[in-house]
C-alpha cells in the first residue's frame, strides 16, 4: 500500500523523463561489436589463442580447450574449435560469443568463461566516456529527485558543490601526476601495513619450527581475517593519541567551507572515510540528540557509502592476492574511492532529504578516548576487531551458503520451466540462477553508469549481490572474476562495491546509532531504505566519474 501510495504522489512528467533518459543512456551507451580479431596473438594471462584468417587456429590454453590447434567457425553468436583430422562433431569445443573487439574477445562455455586481449591496454573515446558520464550522474541525480521528500527545498548549489568536489579529488589523486605519486606513496604505506598484519598471522598459524605458513593453511580465515583485526586496533590507537581526530577535523573543515555544512554532518562525513557506519557516529556524540532530519540522513547516508579502514585492508587482499603491484594499484583506488564518497553522500542524502531547519555551525570532535591509556586502546580495538572478523566470516559462510540454496532451487525451477534453456541461449549464463537475475534486473543500471557492454551483466550481478547480500561478497566474486573482465569495468566495480550499502547496514545503523541518541530511533528506522538508496546513489556516481577519467 505504501509502494502504492508513493507511486501516486509522483508527476507523471518525472516519471516519462526518468524513462526517456535510461532508454537514451542504454540506447547510446552499448558499445559496438567488431568482428573477431584475425591473425592477432590474444592472451589470457600466460595462454594464448590466435585465429587466423584462413580458419586456423593455435592455442595454448588447456583450460580453454585440449585442442592445440584445428579449425574454426563462426555460427552467429557462437564460436566452435575442431580438429581438422577428426570428425567435427566428435572434436567440437562450442563458446557463446559474449563480447568480441579488434582487442578482446570473451567467450562461455558453460559456467566457464574466457578472456583473450591483445597486448594493447583497451582504449576508449574520450569524449564518448565524458558524454555517457555525464549522462550518467545526471539520470542518478534525478533518481534522488525522484525519492526527494521536499524537491522544492533542494539546495541545488550544494548539490553542484559536491559533484565539483568530487570530479576535483579524482582528477588531483588519478591525474595530476605529484599528487598521484603522493597518493601512490601512501597506497604502499597502507599496503606495508597490511602485510604487517601477517606477521602476527604468521606467528599464530605458521609452522612452529620453520616458522613459514604452509600455502594450504594460507586461506581467508587465517590470512584476510587477520587484517580486519589489525587495522581495528591500529584504528583504535590512533584515535586515542588524536591524530585521527587531526585529520578528520581537517577534512571536515574543507567540506564545511565548500558545501556550507553543520560542523556536526561535516566532521560525521569526514570520519565515515576512515571509521565505520557506527564509530563515526561517535565523533558526534554530543550533538546526535540536537542533530536535524536532514543531518540524520546525512549521517546515514555518509555510513552507507563509505566503509573503515579495518575491512578495507581485507578488500586489498581480496583484489590484489599476492601480487605487490595489484594490491597497490587496488589500495589507491579503494582510498580514493572511500574519499570521493564522502562528498558524493552529501549530495544525494541532501537530495533525498533536503535541509530545512536551522543547523549549528560548531565544529568540533568528541574528545572521548576508548582507553585510559594506549595499552587499553589497543585491547579494546582487538576486541573489537575480533567481533568483526568473527561477524565478517560467519555472514560470508550464511550468505554463499544461502546463494548456493537458492542457485539449486532456480536451477530445478528452470529445469522444469524450460528457463535454463532459454537462458544458456543467451550466452553468458549457464541457468537460471540468483547471480543470472541480478546481472539481467541491474545490467540498465551498468548501462547508464557507461560500464563496456560486454561486461553489463557481470557488473550488475556484483551491484545487486553487494546490496542485497554485502560487499564482502561482492568483493570476493569480483577478486574471482576481474580475470574476464575488463580493466575500465574492474576498476568501475572497485568504486562501485567500496561502501555499507547493504540491507542489513539499515538493522546495523538504527541498533548502533539509536543506542547513542534513543530519541532519534524513529527517524533512523524512518530513513534507513532513503539512506541506502542515498548510499548507493554515492557510490555509482564515484564510479562513474572513475570510467570517465579511465
Amino acid at each position: 500500500m505504501r509502494i502504492m501510495s508513493w507511486l501516486q504522489k509522483l508527476e507523471t512528467r518525472s516519471i516519462v523523463v526518468t524513462l526517456f533518459s535510461v532508454f537514451f543512456i542504454c540506447t547510446f551507451s552499448i558499445d559496438s561489436h567488431a568482428e573477431i580479431a584475425l591473425g592477432k596473438k590474444l592472451y589470457n594471462g600466460k595462454s594464448s589463442l590466435i585465429l587466423n584468417d584462413d580458419l586456423s587456429f593455435t592455442s595454448t590454453d588447456s583450460t580453454f580447450t585440449k585442442l592445440k590447434n584445428g579449425k574454426w567457425v563462426q555460427n552467429k553468436k557462437q564460436l566452435i574449435l575442431y580438429d581438422a583430422e577428426e570428425n567435427r562433431a566428435a572434436s567440437a569445443d562450442t563458446f557463446n560469443i559474449l563480447y568480441s573487439t579488434e582487442e578482446r574477445i570473451s567467450l562461455a562455455n558453460g559456467k566457464k568463461q574466457f578472456t583473450f586481449r591483445t597486448n594493447k591496454k583497451e582504449t576508449y573515446g574520450f569524449f564518448s566516456s565524458i558524454l555517457k558520464g555525464m549522462f550518467g550522474l545526471f539520470c542518478l541525480i534525478l533518481i534522488g529527485w525522484l525519492f526527494s521528500s521536499d524537491r522544492k527545498n533542494i539546495n541545488w548549489p550544494l548539490v553542484v558543490k559536491g559533484i565539483v568536489l568530487q570530479l576535483i579529488l579524482a582528477l588531483l589523486i588519478l591525474k595530476v601526476p605529484f599528487v598521484e605519486e603522493i597518493f601512490e606513496f601512501i597506497s604502499k604505506g597502507f599496503v606495508k601495513v597490511v602485510d604487517m598484519a601477517h606477521e602476527g598471522a604468521t606467528f599464530v598459524f605458521g609452522d612452529f619450527v620453520t616458522g613459514e605458513v604452509n600455502p594450504w593453511v594460507m586461506n581467508f580465515a587465517t590470512w584476510i581475517l587477520p587484517s580486519v583485526i589489525f587495522f581495528s586496533a591500529l584504528s583504535a590507537l590512533l584515535y586515542y593519541w588524536g591524530i585521527l581526530q587531526k585529520v578528520v577535523l581537517f577534512m571536515a573543515w574543507i567540506m564545511k567551507r565548500i558545501m556550507g555544512l553543520s560542523g556536526a554532518e561535516s566532521v560525521s562525513a569526514a570520519g565515515n572515510v576512515f571509521l565505520g557506519q557506527t564509530e563515526a557516529p561517535l565523533l558526534v556524540k554530543p550533538y546526535l540528540g540536537k542533530m536535524t532530519k536532514s543531518e540524520i540522513m546525512c549521517l546515514m547516508a555518509g555510513g552507507m557509502a563509505t566503509i573503515a579502514g579495518g575491512v578495507l585492508a581485507s578488500y586489498i587482499g581480496f583484489l590484489g592476492g599476492e601480487d605487490g603491484q595489484a594490491k597497490i594499484y587496488f589500495a589507491k583506488h579503494l582510498l580514493t574511492a572511500s574519499l570521493m564518497s564522502a562528498p558524493a553522500a552529501i549530495v544525494f542524502a541532501k537530495i533525498i532529504v533536503p535541509e530545512k531547519e536551522t543547523i549549528n555551525n560548531d565544529l568540533s570532535v568528541s574528545k572521548d578516548k576508548i582507553g585510559v591509556n594506549a595499552l587499553e586502546a589497543i585491547t579494546n580495538g582487538t576486541s573489537d576487531g575480533l567481533r568483526l572478523a568473527v561477524n565478517v566470516g560467519a555472514m560470508l559462510i550464511v550468505f554463499i551458503s544461502m546463494m548456493a540454496l537458492a542457485n539449486y532451487i532456480l536451477w530445478w525451477t528452470g529445469y522444469w520451466t524450460g528457463g535454463n534453456a532459454l537462458i544458456k541461449s543467451w550466452g553468458h549464463y549457464d541457468s537460471l540462477s540468483f547471480e543470472a537475475l541480478l546481472g539481467y534486473i541491474l545490467s540498465p543500471i551498468s548501462w547508464i553508469m557507461g560500464v563496456p557492454w560486454s561486461d553489463c551483466m557481470t557488473v550488475g550481478q556484483l551491484l545487486g549481490e553487494k546490496t542485497i547480500l554485502n560487499e564482502f561478497v561482492a568483493y570476493a566474486h569480483l577478486g574471482s572474476l576481474k580475470h574476464i573482465m575488463s580493466d575500465k569495468a574492474t576498476l568501475m566495480c572497485t568504486y562501485i562495491l567500496c561502501g555499507f550499502a547493504n540491507f542489513a547496514s539499515i538493522g546495523i545503523q538504527v541498533g548502533g546509532i539509536g543506542t547513542l541518541a534513543p530519541e532519534k530511533k524513529g527517524i533512523l528506522a524512518k530513513y534507513g531504505v532513503k539512506a541506502l538508496i542515498a548510499g548507493t546513489l554515492a557510490c555509482m556516481s564515484t564510479a562513474i566519474i572513475a570510467g570517465m577519467l579511465f
